[in-house]
């Protein structure tokens, strides 16, 4: 009998002990989960192209972009595009950065000025385990709001480049010369951001011996170039 209930006793222990332990890795789980911070910029701006976009990065730089509207100018409307990719760690630090500076865009952050031309309506959020913000703006006073659409602003260019590269790859190559030429002075100007992002289809274009050498020459440019926060 005490041998019985020895077992018994035993036997309950372990299961306390396997409860204990499970408990402690889901809640190491669900705190990293939460740990994960993300800041969004979304941008709203009719007859432009794309009329409208949407960025989402995370602090461990996972980011996700989604955009609508025309391909160029004298298309018809296209499929809504997304991407996942990765951003560098400097640009996700500078981003991470700017929020702070810019109070996680917790208020007013637009300046109120009704007598500027508008370059359309744009949202900035921030979002942690202790805090959900949200700010609307045209155009804001605010250093770090600038600086933090202008990457943006910068990286959703980049990413629209590749989706017409894409298509200009698969559907009129000689189209792939103009673009990437100014998408090269556009690099040089400062103007993009995570050219990386964009590195596939950059490969594909180099590698197709189809497509004219100088047009190939400057695909590889593009790649060569530093991967830094601003490219």
């Amino acid at each position: 009998m005490n041998s019985v209930f020895v077992s018994a006793i035993r036997s309950a222990a372990l299961a306390l002990l396997l409860i204990s332990f499970f408990s402690i890795r889901v809640g190491f789980a669900q705190e990293g989960k939460s740990a994960t911070a993300s800041v969004s910029f979304f941008l709203d701006f009719p007859q432009s192209i794309p009329d409208h976009y949407e960025i989402s990065v995370a602090s461990d730089g996972q980011a996700s972009y989604d955009s609508t509207g025309k391909l160029t100018p004298d298309s018809e409307p296209g499929d809504p595009f997304h991407l996942e990719f990765t951003i560098s760690p400097a640009s996700t630090k500078r981003i991470f950065d700017l929020a702070a500076r810019a109070k996680y865009f917790d208020g007013k952050i637009d300046s109120g000025k009704r007598n500027l031309a508008s370059t359309g309506a744009k949202v900035l959020t921030y979002k942690d385990a202790t805090r959900n913000s949200r700010a609307e703006y045209n155009y804001s006073p605010v250093p770090a709001v600038q600086e933090i659409t202008a990457v943006f602003q910068n990286m959703s260019s980049t990413l629209e480049f590749g989706r017409r590269l894409d298509y200009y790859h698969h559907h009129q190559k000689l189209a792939l010369e103009d673009e990437l030429k100014r998408m090269e002075e556009m690099a040089k100007e400062k103007n993009l951001e995570e050219i990386q992002a964009v590195a596939p289809i950059l490969q594909r274009i180099v590698d197709d011996k189809s497509v004219l050498n100088i047009t190939r020459a400057r695909a590889q440019r593009l790649l060569n170039r530093p991967q830094a926060g601003a490219s």
